[in-house]
């Protein structure tokens, strides 16, 4: 079997987190949990158990307890959890109040800030109080399209505090993209910067902000954050006051957290849109945050002294993961624009400056700085980073020696694997075990994790579909707008009755961690990025020359990359002037992570006999896979169109 990269010390063994709460645990139930195994079998054989004993070691606020933890459990979905609790969200994130730095923020503006525990507490009640003088309650929407800076947790702090569901797209989203997604739910109160800085461009934002108030109805109150001019022009955008103003002078005081029920919404994440408009995701604020407290602390063994930093935005779930940083007393460190500007160092050297202790990127990332010829070990002093996250895609077993050949010999590199369906992992660390080359360490605990064939049946150390086949807190309360959960039962538990099909394709190996091999459904992936081609076709059928295409993921240099195929009218050709206007299109209206790769011309898109377009047909023929039944295409011929094209082999 070979050996692992890295074995913890004994010492790291004796005082991780989730070594005491398996002692604890143990002891509190009167159970035997000699290691990590039986502890991962203990906790999804009695969730009533094991979800308790979190809320306990993660010191959970709440005005009132619950009468059960766990009603329902044979139910998937509809099982409840903590019934009878009541909390708030924002209390529990901000329950230190003292001098001790909580954020970090930096970014291409070179703007070093740092707020303390007791300043993102002040700035918090100010900005709840000015919420609730316009009007915002439990239940009212409230928006953020902003960069990742420290305005942006205070803005959803504040939301959460008075019970308002937060949303939050990231400003490179185009104006349809936004549209597409907050225009669904009608947030009363719009945060967002008057532009952004990537890749060495200064981006305004405030023709799309404008762009919003026109389109979606009901935004009674827009408050703008400066990010790149010191005072940004509202007088297009009636109504709008700068942040800093709608702050206010006075001092903050106590804040009246609204105690809510254990699935009170708490934040809104969407769908990647691949067949349609973005499902917009409802969770739950108990449920977020136990996962979260679960995560942080059994997982990656964050404590109060810890320094928490991972690479994301604001429209990705990654971005709630490290906000709820903050829940463990630990400091979040924010990072604002491109990773690789000026050059790929960017990143370790604000770990290096700030004393990083967790260090979180794609798997793209640190693939680029690899590929880049870039050695932080040997050029920073990382001796801090005790653990490095990477998820977004999955990360090939070169990357792991990379990282350990070239970043830092003694750390825990946790490959880790969930999504915004679930704001959390299904698989995760283990600061107390060994790293193994391309594996994720360990399925996540209170996780039922399985793999099943096509057929429902569990497989043993083969390749299948990712199911959890028992509920857990984090599940979303459902869609917004879904009458009956109809269309929050068929994303998930169509496929297999009651239970929980991700549309992951993995293997459990001998170590009892995870291999993922890719999607399994037709969600591009490109740098770890989610991605709908429904979102890229609204976009290229506004040109008038595409008569139609289909968009499908290529397997890259261990990565992915996005393939465009269009037919275009009778007698027209693709040339770079088309393909570059596609591209333009694309990257205004959905974002830049969406412009194609590779756009080719085709002659025909093969079909269902229904008239669908078969995206997965089309990506197992270019990968030079047989497609299983084509019986069921209207059009089988026109799969010959995408064989061994030379366009793709560069």
């Amino acid at each position: 079997m070979g050996t692992p990269l890295w074995t913890p010390s004994p010492e790291r063994v004796a005082n991780a987190n989730v070594t005491a709460f398996r002692e604890a645990a143990a002891a509190e139930w009167g159970v035997e949990l000699a290691d990590y195994a039986a502890l991962y079998r203990w906790s999804v054989d009695r969730p009533e158990q094991f979800w308790p004993s979190v809320w306990r070691f993660g010191g959970i606020i709440a005005s009132r307890q619950w009468t059960e933890a766990l009603t329902g459990g044979e139910r998937m979905p509809g099982a409840r959890w903590f019934t009878g609790a009541r909390l708030n969200f924002a209390e529990n994130l901000l329950r230190r109040r003292d001098d001790v730095t909580a954020i970090v923020s930096w970014g291409e503006t070179r703007v070093l800030r740092r707020l303390s525990f007791a300043e993102v507490h002040d700035q918090t009640a100010r900005l709840a109080r000015a919420l609730k003088a316009d009007g915002v309650g439990p239940g009212d929407r409230v928006a953020g399209y902003m960069p990742n800076v420290p305005e942006t947790v205070i803005a959803m702090l504040a939301a959460a505090s008075i019970g308002a569901i937060w949303s939050s797209c990231s400003p490179d989203f185009g104006l349809g993209g936004v549209i597409d997604r907050f225009g669904q739910i009608g947030p009363k109160v719009l945060f967002a910067a008057d532009g952004y800085v990537y890749n060495g461009k200064r981006i305004d934002s405030l023709e799309r902000v404008a762009g919003m108030l026109d389109q979606i109805p009901g935004i009674e109150r827009v408050v703008i954050a400066p990010h790149v001019a010191d005072a940004p022009d509202l007088g297009r955008l009636e109504g709008a006051v700068e942040f800093a103003d709608y702050l206010g002078d006075g001092p903050g005081g106590e804040i009246e957290f609204e105690q809510l029920p254990f699935d009170h919404p708490l934040c809104i994440l969407y769908t990647s849109g691949t067949t349609g408009a973005p499902k917009c995701i409802v969770h739950g604020a108990g449920g977020t945050l136990i996962q979260h407290l679960k995560e942080h602390q059994l997982h990656v063994g964050l404590k109060p002294d810890d320094r928490l930093f991972y690479f994301t935005t604001c429209g990705w779930m990654m971005w709630n993961w490290l906000a709820s940083g903050l829940a463990s007393g630990a400091t979040i460190v924010l990072y604002d624009g491109s990773p690789f500007h000026p050059d790929g160092n960017v990143l370790f050297d604000l770990a290096a400056e700030h004393g990083v202790t967790v260090f979180g990127a794609s798997a793209k990332y640190l693939a680029g700085i690899e590929k880049a010829g870039l050695k932080p070990g040997e050029t920073h002093d990382l001796s801090r980073i005790e653990t490095i996250l990477s998820t977004g895609s999955t990360l090939a077993p070169e990357s792991f020696d990379f990282v350990y050949d070239h970043i830092k010999r003694d750390v825990c590199l946790a490959s880790i694997s969930g999504g915004t369906d679930i704001m959390g992992c299904f698989a995760l660390g283990n600061p107390a075990a060994p790293v193994w080359r391309g594996e994720l360490q360990t399925r996540a605990l209170g996780m039922k994790v399985e793999v099943f064939d096509d057929d429902g049946r569990a497989l043993k150390r083969e390749k299948g579909e990712l199911v959890c086949t028992k509920p857990f807190p984090s599940m979303p309360i459902g869609f917004w707008n879904d009458p009956g959960d109809a269309r929050y039962r068929a994303a998930y538990f169509e496929r297999f009755p009651g239970v929980w099909c991700h549309g992951d394709y993995v293997e459990i190996t001998g170590h009892d961690g995870l291999i993922i091999h890719g999607r399994s459904d037709a969600v591009l992936n490109p740098g770890g990025v989610r991605i709908g081609t429904a979102e890229i076709y609204r976009q290229v059928e506004k040109i008038d020359e595409v008569v139609e295409a289909i968009c499908v993921g290529q397997n890259w240099e261990g990565d992915v990359r996005v393939v465009l195929f269009v037919v275009l009218r009778p007698g027209l050709e693709l040339d770079n002037g088309l393909i570059e206007r596609i591209r333009r299109e694309v990257r205004a209206g959905a974002s830049p992570r969406h412009v194609p790769a590779k756009i080719i011309q085709v002659a025909d898109i093969p079909r269902t006999i229904s008239g669908k377009i078969v995206e997965l047909a089309v990506r197992d023929v270019i990968h030079g896979r047989p497609v299983g039944n084509t019986d069921a295409l209207a059009n089988p011929e026109a799969l010959d169109f995408y064989k061994d094209l030379p366009e793709l082999r560069a």
